[in-house]
């Protein structure tokens, strides 16, 4: 039976860790992102916990996995084992070892594939390269988490937008460092939920009393095809309507909270060309940044009450589980990838954990007002194009041409894909946030498992 271990000292107690492992977003902060998987169900803790998910193994093909907690010692181990799924048999072990100041994270898994000695001559090489590659980003992002965890009082969170790309990874990323976090849904709230409706703009304010903070991150996807009309007046309402019924929300509270990180985006500078833009220069021109105005805008009431609010002028968010990258992965994976328009548009990317670092740093640092969560060295779109293609070793040479784009997408296609904005994140570096990638080969690498 194969087994395979990875070690890693890592600077915290054993206690610290396995409480981070126990707590509720750990499964979400590990599975990789350029694993499809969706979880289905979960109940229990570490000692009992029962998993259900559904993963894709190729293609069409999906996978049924069901997995169960049978073993634990608080502090120092437990284990899961494969009930359904892909293997024959899965036994993955999880220890926590002290070590000097530190303590090691051992991830054991003992594993048989299917149809015996055939399976391990086809796949045995095949199946050890891709543990590798998983345990190699789990214990990267358990470390870099943890770091960034150290310190600091443990808030209250309301998030909207919980259940989008960055939301889920936010809340994930708060809980397992022991916050609590409230998500705001459209149904009927259950345990941990507050119920709100931003097209009619009523929020269940009394269930915000007392949180220490609100991050806004509910909107309509701008990049869901071409702007008609109605698609235009949705997308903008989407963000103003919801932002002013949360911010007088919290205008009313009897305790309110102490800030309100209401998102925007770096499509508020519009298009850019080859100047430089910061938070102290002029909106732009154009529908998105007409919408990024009107969103700001939506949330004076919070900032009359006086809430310290803050503007994340988000950009290109680089995940391989969704948005522009998960959409550039397929072509460029079949080697039909390549530039987008002259590829000389500004492209202002940020990694996925540098975005969700960076939100958690702006809830207790200083400051109001627009900051541009960027990466602090943007790329043209070419060297976006060039350094995927090398990261997934594909060509990366067949350009899709601006007319093409205006073609099939309209104003869309002129504002997202072929314009661009050089941004420069001065604020963050004014208040001491650290970057965990600032190269973009870095990123993706991260991102892919490559």
């Amino acid at each position: 039976m194969p087994v395979y271990e990875r070690r890693s000292l890592l600077p915290v107690s054993t206690t610290e860790l396995y409480a981070w492992h126990a707590r509720d977003g750990a499964l979400e902060r590990l599975l990789p992102p350029w694993q499809e998987a969706i979880l289905e169900h979960s109940e229990g803790g570490l000692a009992d916990r029962r998993l259900v998910m559904k993963m894709r193994l190729a293609g069409p093909i999906w996978r049924r996995w069901v997995a169960r907690h049978d073993g634990h010692e608080p502090g120092r181990w437990f284990r899961d084992v494969q009930d359904e799924g892909p293997f024959a048999r899965w036994v993955h072990t999880h220890r926590f070892e002290p070590e000097g100041a530190g303590a090691v994270l051992v991830d054991s898994v003992a594993y048989d594939l299917p149809l015996g000695g055939l399976g391990a001559f086809v796949g045995g090489s095949f199946v050890a390269a891709e543990l590798d590659r998983m345990f190699r980003f789990r214990h990267q992002r358990t470390r870099e988490d943890l770091e960034r965890h150290r310190g600091g009082n443990k808030m209250r969170v309301a998030i909207s937008g919980a259940s989008g790309l960055i939301g889920r990874q936010l809340g994930a990323f708060l809980t397992t460092g022991g916050h609590e976090v409230l998500r705001l849904v459209r149904r009927e709230a259950g345990p941990g939920e507050v119920r709100w409706d931003p097209a009619r703009g009523t929020v269940d304010a009394a269930a915000l009393e007392g949180v220490d903070a609100v991050v806004h991150l509910a909107g309509e996807s701008v990049a869901g095809g071409r702007w008609t009309a109605a698609r235009k007046k949705e997308i903008l309402e989407s963000r103003r309507a919801g932002t002013d019924a949360l911010a007088r929300a919290l205008a009313g509270l009897d305790r309110k909270p102490k800030v309100f990180v209401s998102a925007s985006a770096v499509g508020i500078y519009g298009d850019t060309k080859d100047r430089e833009v910061d938070e102290a220069s002029d909106p732009g021109s154009g529908f998105l940044a007409d919408v990024c105005k009107a969103w700001e805008a939506a949330a004076d009431p919070a900032r009359a009450a006086g809430i310290r609010v803050v503007h994340p002028r988000i950009g290109v968010v680089l995940s391989a589980a969704g948005g522009a990258l998960a959409e550039l992965r397929t072509p460029f994976s079949f080697g039909v990838g390549g530039p987008v328009g002259s590829g000389e548009q500004w492209f202002p990317w940020i990694s996925m954990d540098d975005t969700i670092g960076a939100l958690h740093h702006l809830l207790t640092a200083q400051a109001e007002g627009p900051v541009n969560l960027v990466a602090p060295a943007p790329v043209r779109q070419r060297e976006l194009a060039s350094t995927l293609g090398r990261v997934l070793k594909r060509p990366a040479v067949m350009p899709l041409p601006a007319f093409a784009v205006r073609t099939l997408f309209g104003e869309m296609g002129s504002e997202v894909l072929l314009a661009g904005q050089r941004v420069k994140p001065r604020r963050l570096g004014e208040l001491g946030f650290s970057w965990l990638r600032t190269d973009l080969e870095a990123a993706l690498r991260m991102e892919l498992g490559r």
